[in-house]
């Protein structure tokens, strides 16, 4: 017996000393009104005796750097009994430190005015914190529990939301480093909203201080009827941690628009309030950040995993990870009746036309698309890119291409949904992670290795357009196509502001962005006539003059009015047309609310 009770106590105190708070944070926000904060940050049970403490340079959800330490600034350091400690910056986003009693204490003032998914805001309204953005971390502890007190300013009527774990009072816990990185946080006078589905905790928490209760109740029944018909896609809602699920939305001027997702929680942004149009234009970015916490966050890509925090982190699956949650954003908006069928086949028209007709797709396919997101996911660069020829959005293509598997899947009786289901089932709920040649071979045991090599090798692989015409028509959508006049580029107040689309008119005649048109052919361009309506005054193919000024001196050059592709897409009357039942049942089960 006592030799029982000796080896449970040995095995009681081992796991204490695996499992410890070895990051302990202090925030509180006195200078608020600066965008200041100032963090205490504590690291014990260090065994290194040279300690790197570092900011991050990425965020999970994001794919460029971020560089977070530009915003640190008065960083002092002492042990664990107050001694000052001197530090070296072997580069420009960390600090080593020696000479160490096994723990140190770093101060450091962070500035915030940047209120989205990925930075830090600070101000009298809110503490939006990306944890990321906010805190430093020493890496050698990143296995090793975080706990953080918000000291919060009583004035303003601050509260807490997060998916860290609370604690008690104001202290937050979190198992790691990935877990803490994870947890964004807001801070301010907010609202909440809940429900629960299977035991499990839906909250709303909304800053937005122009909203009524009753905007806020409106908005809410939407958001509930989304989330449950994305749940009825997989059968079930994921486990969540603490069993519950937190959006995080602040609707405020200050903020700038974006969604975010994490494992338990997500952050949505913008100005828009729901008082001013925010019900029906905030919606969508709900319905696909939600979807996130299947797709992304547990169906989760291997090249994600573990996030690396001191790099850009690249994958070839965004095509999927990000595009196929685009694709089912709007849908479970469809199935929830928060849109109609009308709305949604006009917005899908729109991300049609753009995948469609761009020249990308014979420079990437969709995942070496997916490869750019470092260059593009809020990527800040100085110099010009010839992005509007060479890239399509994953978001975008990736969207296209769960449209084109969905509607050729339901030609064999088949749908994307069990599809879904089943990379739930064997990657998501069991927390495997999915390779490019995974997801391939999930698809082949779906649909039949004909069908899922087809689709792979000609869609993924390359970048082929599938023969939507007739997918559409097995729905109930006709597809027209349409060559219309086009010069191929953005053009306000007569002046490109883009690249011309190659092979364009503008490509063609050699025009480049920042060129100033001032006449084609006849028509000198005005307030009243544009570029537009001048070249429809012509024939296709005609060549007209065309009179341009670039650094201040004018030139001459040849046009050559040219067409581009057009897609249209409308329903077909169903009703009337008893030969038309098969499709009007197909265009149901695909459109329609999921039981």
């Amino acid at each position: 017996m006592y030799r029982f009770l000796f080896g449970f106590l040995i095995f009681i105190m081992g796991n204490l000393a695996l499992a410890q708070v070895s990051s302990n944070y202090n925030i509180s926000f006195e200078n608020a009104v600066h965008h200041e904060a100032h963090i205490t940050a504590t690291f014990t049970n260090l065994d290194s005796d040279l300690v790197e403490f570092r900011m991050s340079r990425s965020s999970p959800g994001r794919y460029a750097l971020h560089e977070f330490v530009k915003n640190v600034y008065s960083v002092t350091v002492t042990d664990g009994k107050g001694k000052v400690l001197q530090t070296l910056r072997p580069n420009p986003y960390a600090w080593h430190v020696k000479g160490h009693d096994g723990t140190i204490i770093v101060s450091y003032t962070l500035f915030a005015n940047h209120g989205d998914g990925t930075y830090a805001q600070i101000d009298e309204t809110h503490a939006h914190l990306n944890i990321p953005a906010t805190f430093m971390y020493v890496p050698e502890l990143s296995n090793n529990e975080f706990e953080v007190t918000f000291n919060l300013r009583e004035d303003l009527n601050w509260k807490v939301a997060t998916q860290l774990k609370h604690v008690k009072d104001q202290t937050y816990y979190a198992r790691d480093l990935q877990y803490f990185m994870d947890s964004p946080v807001e801070i301010s006078n907010f609202r909440k909203r809940n429900f629960k589905v299977d035991g499990q905790d839906i909250n709303f928490v909304l800053h937005d201080d122009k909203a009524s209760d009753e905007d806020f109740d409106k908005y809410f029944e939407d958001v509930k009827a989304i989330v449950l018909q994305q749940k009825a896609v997989f059968g079930e809602l994921p486990k969540f941690d603490y069993s519950e699920y937190t959006f995080l939305a602040c609707y405020m001027p200050i903020v700038v628009g974006d969604g975010m997702e994490h494992r338990n929680s997500t952050i949505l942004t913008t100005t828009r309030s729901l008082a001013r149009g925010g019900i029906e234009q905030n919606i969508g970015t709900v319905a696909h950040e939600f979807f996130h916490c299947w797709n992304v966050e547990r169906i989760r890509p291997q090249d994600l995993e573990p996030f690396n925090f001191e790099e850009a982190n690249m994958s070839g699956l965004l095509w999927f990870a990000e595009g196929f949650t685009n694709y089912y954003d709007a849908l479970s908006m469809c199935r929830a009746g928060v849109w109609s069928h009308e709305k949604y086949l006009s917005d899908m028209s729109r991300g049609f036309n753009f995948v469609w007709t761009s020249p990308g797709r014979q420079f990437f396919n969709p995942i070496e698309m997916s490869y750019q997101a470092p260059f593009v996911d809020a990527a800040k660069s100085v110099d010009q890119t010839n992005r509007e020829n060479t890239f399509i959005s994953y978001y975008s293509y990736g969207e296209m291409l769960g449209l084109a598997l969905d509607l050729s899947l339901r030609e064999q009786n088949l749908n994307l949904d069990d599809y879904m289901k089943l990379m739930w089932t064997n990657f998501g709920k069991v927390g495997n992670y999915y390779t490019v040649e995974e997801l391939h071979q999930t698809l082949n045991t779906y649909a039949g290795k004909d069908f899922g090599d087809a689709f792979f090798n000609n869609y993924i692989y390359k970048s082929g357009m599938p023969n939507f015409e007739r997918l559409f028509k097995n729905v109930g959508i006709d597809l027209k196509t349409e060559n219309t006049i086009s010069f191929g580029a953005f053009v306000r107040d007569h002046k490109l502001l883009s690249n011309p689309k190659l092979n364009s008119s503008a490509y063609n005649a050699g025009l480049q962005i920042g060129d100033k048109l001032i006449k084609v052919g006849d028509f000198t361009l005005n307030s009243v006539v544009d570029i537009n309506l001048a070249l429809n005054k012509y024939a296709i193919n005609d060549e007209v003059v065309l009179v341009y000024g670039r650094y201040d001196t004018i030139y001459e050059t040849t046009i050559k009015v040219q067409t581009d592709i057009n897609y249209n897409l409308s329903f077909m009357n169903l009703d009337d047309e008893p030969q038309l039942k098969k499709i009007k049942q197909n265009k149901s089960l695909w459109l329609n609310t999921k039981e």
